[in-house]
């Protein structure tokens, strides 16, 4: 069942078409993944996605409702967006940080329990600006996913985070698809992307070149010319797909 869709998103900021006719699908209980280079308009995307900006053109509905018929309230409770960055009216401390996202909750789960889950017991009376990059993303994510809404919107969330945090984030992400939830996240890592995602869109200046399955999307050679490098194809004995890229493409 399609949760999220967006219909001709076209948007153009100073004479710049960010994006172009921008037409997706998300349905309950899958998981994709965004990729494409730098400027290619994914946070753009996403952020017409989580209704927080207006496109030029087109629109967006949330469980069959246009999204700007949802209140900001309302919306909340069902679409999780978890930005790129993230700066705090206040210097909170974490423990009120996650009290808000609970706030938002339908069933709301006992603080302790959200905090456990993501690792955050030692840091509940520690403030905003005495986090580390890693710790922030971490309360951040926690507090998105504090109300487990039905569609999530993560705009890489990996970022700041070690490799074991990282994949415990995505198996976080998984596991709520797994659940029922519909999941977009932004990536640049590509293996990241594959190792968890059920499906792949590749967004190239502000257009969807590709939307597939992993094994179909990192095998088309239209991936080398988005982000302009060579890349090899590894298949792993367990079947897993590695893109390594190995050189730049060379000119014309």
């Amino acid at each position: 069942m399609s949760v999220l869709e967006a219909n001709g998103l076209r948007l153009v900021r100073r004479g710049a078409v960010l994006l172009d006719g921008i037409s997706l699908s998300l349905r309950a209980g899958e998981m994709v993944g965004l990729i494409g280079p730098n400027g290619a308009g994914k946070s753009t995307l996403l952020r017409l996605l989580a209704g927080l900006a207006p496109p030029d053109a087109g629109g967006v509905t949330l469980v069959g409702q246009r999204m700007e018929d949802w209140t900001a309230r309302e919306r909340a409770a069902r679409l999780g967006y978890l930005p790129q960055h993230f700066a705090p009216h206040w210097d909170w401390r974490v423990s009120e940080m996650l009290r808000l996202g609970l706030e938002r909750a339908l069933r709301p789960v006992p603080l302790p329990l959200l905090a456990a889950h993501f690792g955050l017991g030692m840091l509940m009376e520690r403030r905003w600006s005495d986090l580390s990059g890693g710790e922030r993303a971490r309360v951040l994510a926690a507090m998105v996913l504090a109300p487990d809404p039905p569609v999530v919107l993560a705009d890489e969330p990996e970022a700041a985070l070690d490799i074991g945090q990282a994949a415990a984030l995505m198996a976080q992400l998984r596991g709520r698809a797994v659940a029922g939830a519909a999941i977009v996240v932004a990536l640049h890592e590509l293996n990241l992307a594959a190792r968890w995602c059920d499906r792949l869109i590749l967004l190239v200046e502000g257009r969807i070149e590709l939307d597939g399955t992993p094994g179909e999307v990192l095998v088309d050679r239209t991936l080398d010319e988005a982000f302009g490098a060579r890349l090899e194809r590894v298949r792993m004995p367990d079947g897993e797909l590695l893109v390594i890229p190995t050189a730049g493409l060379s000119p014309g």
